[in-house]
């Protein structure tokens, strides 16, 4: 009797690491796009506009990430030619999470004048 107890103890023990285990592993199976591709994309230009934008991961990364989409503001906060871009991206599954969001800070000052230099 006492062995069959130790016996049944260790068996829902290792049952309960293997499912624990196998939770881990599909946590790790499921990839979220990071808005730096959005942010990384919007660097490359020699020149900003202050507005929006926005767009899914398809165009970006075809097949990749799907139901997933991203908005980007861009605002001109120098007067110099200096702007923040707020990448904001958002799981259209479940639309009650929170976006993930990336700032980042860009010079170009070939752009045309925004909100900071009043259109001068």
């Amino acid at each position: 009797m006492v062995a069959c107890t130790i016996f049944f103890m260790v068996a829902f023990a290792i049952m309960e690491l293997v499912t624990r285990s196998l939770k881990a592993a599909k946590a790790l199976e499921m990839r979220e796009p990071d808005p730096g591709i959005i942010l990384a994309s919007i660097s490359l230009s020699n020149s900003l506009e202050e507005g929006s934008m926005s767009g899914t991961y398809e165009d970006v990364a075809e097949g990749m990430y799907p139901g997933y989409r991203w908005e980007a503001f861009l605002d001109e906060v120098g007067s110099n030619g200096l702007y923040e871009v707020k990448v904001l991206s958002y799981n259209e599954r479940r639309h009650s999470e929170n976006p993930v969001v990336v700032v980042g800070q860009f010079w170009r000052p070939m752009s045309k004048p925004g909100a900071a230099t009043k259109g001068r």
